[in-house]
């Protein structure tokens, strides 16, 4: 089984319609079915929901120092809102989930296996 990163992205000042309580109670709950459908599978590793981009801090070495600054890495009105780290056979299995939760939440998913270092084989 290959590892796969499923990020999910968000365009800054994309205006999507609101939804109401009752579609988002139903996203909510459909989301969670394919998370727990992806967990039955053996397919789900790991997830997470992160903050706005504005929260995020960066630290990088410039000449011998430690530098913190705020925002995000990347100037870009695309950000990466989410992820699924997934097991799958292969790059089909992999997109399969994908297209499920690509479908559920609307916005689009990034699939991309994980490289494995040379003395370490991919699980």
């Amino acid at each position: 089984m290959t590892r796969y990163l499923l990020s999910v992205h968000s365009r800054e000042g994309e205006v999507r319609e609101p939804m109401t309580e009752e579609q988002m109670r139903q996203s909510h709950a459909r989301l969670g079915e394919i998370e727990r459908e992806m967990a039955t599978a053996g397919a789900w590793v790991f997830s997470g929901r992160l903050h706005e981009p504005d929260t995020a801090t960066v630290v990088r070495e410039s000449g011998g120092e430690l530098l913190t600054t705020d925002g995000p890495f990347a100037e870009s009105k695309d950000h990466l809102g989410g992820f699924y780290v997934i097991e799958a056979a292969d790059l089909d299995a992999a997109l399969g989930w994908a297209a499920k939760v690509t479908g559920c939440i609307k916005v689009p998913i990034e699939v991309r296996p994980f490289a494995a270092f040379a003395e370490e084989p991919m699980a």
